[in-house]
């Protein structure tokens, strides 16, 4: 308890509150910008902090990465452009909710719920360090196996409209999810000659040309919006204490979700938003308002992919092994302050340890601060009209793509993936399933194959251990729950019907 206190006071200096304000404010454009992800935050950061005090530097980093995570769900809710993959899920209704006239009130759930979810992680960064680092020690390549498993059946709670289309989009995603080098056999595959697919499809590239591109070109085809007919965002930058109500129960479910991705190293943000995003689905009371813009769908993505943040920084900080890329990146600015994971972090460097610790606490809060007085100012993007708007995606795109890793091949890829994504939305499909598959394909199959060859090609070896049990349930129930929930409700309607009769 003593160093949690000192841990505050330490992070209350003044230093320490200007680098978490301006840190934060920095996350946010990063975050915002499409193409501009958390983890190129972070890395361009790092030079900046080397002459920093180490608490301030690391208070530096989370800054920017809270930030960025949050900021990419402003572009996603505004223009249908996730600033970052963690938001792919969010732009799913939060968009709807923009040509609604809503938007303030989407950015304002964003905000709260990203708090919520960024706070209350913080818990386990306090309580749960040791024990949930273990438990990551726990999962080798047959669980990463089932946990893509698992995650590839959420592709039917995604899919809104047809679980067919979904499962079709989710199989166009694994199968784009195999070019690249064998993973095994270090064999290149349907890369066609071109050395820049060595590495697999260039991800941001893809998220950039499935959302923003296709978006160009479905804006571009319809009639171009005069000033007079633009959104009109006439909704309050705040949320009713009904509507409070009515997410902290999906903002707490979907933290504890976040929290547990977190933890498990390569899971990620992205996984997590959609697996919040689908649990919400299942448990509400409005589903039929899933993809049509909902204010559920949009605190359960934001609430999961911030929790990601605390949850990814434990098996960071206590064994070395990044939760997600950004953290990876951190884990980089740790050891060039000379810090290393493990447990002196807890003992000989303790006092670093807990200021970050309250820094992180510290961050969230001018997060919520700066979203909430800055949604004003952001909701304004949803006003411009149509003509402007085109030439501003279509540029951020080709920036975004191309500065991922200064690659024109890239840029390419991204126009490829943008008419892909443009004909995934005329013919009614997923491309929030493609992407989840394109992050879940090379998981599955590493630890497939890996399992495979350790057991000597022994199948029974994949239903083996408690934890693959588990997660074999829980990929069983998410497949058939649509079905079990659809006829639960029609018995209900039913039975309602009968009592109005009688």
């Amino acid at each position: 308890m003593n160093e949690v206190l000192m841990g505050f006071a330490r992070a209350l200096t003044f230093i320490n509150l200007i680098a978490s304000i301006l840190s934060v404010g920095v996350g946010i454009l990063i975050g915002a910008l499409p193409g501009l992800s958390a983890a190129m935050g972070v890395a361009l950061l790092i030079p900046i902090t080397f002459g920093m005090p180490k608490d301030t530097a690391l208070i530096t980093l989370v800054g920017v990465y809270c930030g960025a995570i949050f900021g990419g769900s402003i572009t996603a809710i505004l223009i249908r452009t996730p600033g970052t993959p963690a938001a792919a899920a969010t732009a799913i209704d939060g968009y709807e909710l923009t040509k609604q006239g809503k938007a303030g009130k989407a950015l304002a759930t964003a905000t709260i719920a990203s708090f919520i979810g960024g706070i209350l992680s913080a818990i386990s960064l306090y309580l749960f360090s040791p024990v949930l680092a273990k438990l990551a020690l726990r999962f080798g390549p047959i669980e990463y196996f089932w946990l893509s498993i698992f995650g590839l059946t959420i592709i039917a709670g995604v899919s809104s409209k047809s679980m067919i289309k979904g499962l079709l989009s989710g199989a166009l995603g694994l199968l784009l999810s195999t070019i690249g080098m064998d993973p095994m056999l270090g064999r290149p595959r349907f890369t066609f000659g071109q050395p820049a697919l060595l590495s697999g499809v260039p991800f941001t590239a893809a998220l950039i040309g499935l959302f923003s591109m296709s978006q160009v070109l479905i804006l571009a085809e319809n009639k171009i919006r005069e000033v007079g007919e633009m959104v009109k965002v006439d909704d309050k930058i705040m949320l009713s204490k009904e509507e409070l109500k009515e997410i902290l129960p999906t903002c707490l479910r979907s933290t504890v979700i976040g929290n547990i991705v977190g933890i498990l190293p390569g899971a990620g943000a992205s996984i997590a938003a959609f697996m919040g995003y689908n649990e919400a689905k299942r448990f509400s009371k409005k589903k039929e308002l899933f993809g049509k813009g909902s204010i559920e769908a949009v605190a359960a993505s934001e609430a999961a992919n911030n929790a990601v943040t605390g949850g990814s920084l434990i098996p960071t900080l206590t064994l070395g092994i990044p939760g997600e890329s950004v953290t990876a990146v951190m884990l980089g600015g740790l050891l060039i302050q000379g810090l290393q994971p493990g447990p002196d972090l807890f003992t000989t460097n303790a006092h670093i340890t807990y200021t970050l610790f309250a820094g992180f606490v510290i961050v969230n809060i001018f997060m919520l601060i700066e979203g909430l007085y800055g949604c004003m100012l952001f909701a304004k993007i949803s006003k411009v009209s149509d003509r402007i708007l085109i030439p501003i995606i279509f540029a951020l795109s080709v920036v975004g793509s191309y500065a991922i890793s200064n690659s024109v091949q890239d840029v390419f890829v991204m126009f490829v993936f943008g008419i892909i994504g443009y004909f995934v939305v005329k013919f009614e499909m997923n491309p929030a399933a493609i992407v989840l598959a394109l992050i879940l394909g090379p998981i599955g199959e590493t630890g497939l194959r890996r399992t495979l060859i350790m057991k000597h090609g022994d199948i029974g070896s994949l239903f083996t251990g408690t934890i693959t049990w588990v997660l074999i349930g829980l990929s069983l129930f998410s497949l058939f729950s649509p079905y079990i929930m659809e006829k639960l409700q029609k018995r209900g309607e039913e039975k309602a019907d009968l009592s109005l009769e009688n």
